[in-house]
């Protein structure tokens, strides 16, 4: 194995021996929880906490908790020496890379569930995730034990359950938002996007430029359930072959949308061949 810049780290008692040293050190703590397969948008991650921390962690492990049986979990790539090699070129001082059992040993019982903002959206489709990712994440901040831990924005809806999580349970983390990551065309970078073939990458980029002018539409004063219709069968019109949702939410609570609300975000999923894409925008409302 090549030498890298960084140590890497598959024990528990290893990684919180090395944290233990740092934070002694005076060193401030930042996290970067990962599933690995590393983008662009997820160094972008790494970077915002090199910005905010003295100590940058980053995490690879494909969580099978927050896939369903029907979902791609043994497909999904691992890509453990090219992760290692992109994220040899940033400001990272531990890879932390737990093994599975270590993550969910023999009879492991023990479920984290946030209510509220994991209600409807992704959870009409995939009931079972945010249990999944809010246990996983439970863990890993627990293991790691950082004063700040980045979540990219593309997940948003996964981003604030962890900060109700994290609200809830009185753990002493910062959780920031990194801005999402997008492709020359304005799609939202994505592991899985190295799925789609090349007519499906070339419909996949009209996404988010239906979506910005929805949001245009609306900030311009249209309503907001004709902005939407209209979106919804330009998106069919494109080329994809199901909106399973395009909602405009609120940003804080993911409430449907008030007569007083001031700070909106319209979040979609959409299906293409076999593959889905999420994506979401902030809108400005009056």
């Amino acid at each position: 194995m090549p030498d890298f810049p960084f140590i890497i780290v598959r024990e528990l008692d290893a990684l919180r021996a090395q944290v233990a040293g740092w934070r002694g050190s005076g060193h401030k703590i930042g996290f970067v929880p990962t599933m690995g397969a590393l983008h662009e948008g997820h160094l972008s991650l790494v970077d915002l906490a090199g910005e905010k921390a003295d100590k940058v962690i980053v995490s690879i492990f494909v969580n099978p908790a927050q896939f369903a049986p029907h979902e791609d979990f043994d497909d999904y790539p691992r890509t453990e020496q090219s992760d290692f090699e992109k994220l040899s070129l940033r400001a990272v001082d531990a890879v932390y890379v737990p093994h599975g059992d270590a993550m969910y040993p023999p009879n492991f019982s023990t479920a984290v569930s946030v209510g509220g903002v994991t209600e409807g959206l992704e959870s009409a489709t995939r009931p079972h995730f945010f249990g999944g990712v809010a246990t996983v994440v439970a863990k890993l901040l627990n293991q790691v034990q950082p004063d700040l831990a980045i979540f990219g924005e593309k997940d948003y809806q996964q981003l604030l359950t962890i900060r109700r999580m994290v609200r809830d349970l009185d753990m002493p983390i910062e959780i920031v938002g990194g801005a999402t990551g997008r492709e020359a065309d304005g799609l939202a970078m994505s592991s899985r996007n190295a799925y789609l073939t090349a007519d499906q990458r070339e419909t996949a980029g009209e996404l988010n430029k239906i979506m910005r002018h929805a949001i245009d539409t609306i900030e311009a004063g249209e309503t907001p359930a004709r902005a939407l219709d209209k979106a919804k069968t330009a998106l069919l019109a494109a080329g994809f072959n199901a909106v399973q949702y395009l909602e405009l939410r609120d940003a804080e609570t993911l409430e449907p949308v008030k007569a007083n609300t001031k700070s909106g975000r319209l979040l979609a999923a959409v299906g293409i061949g076999d593959l889905r894409l999420i994506d979401n925008m902030p809108v400005l409302l009056p």
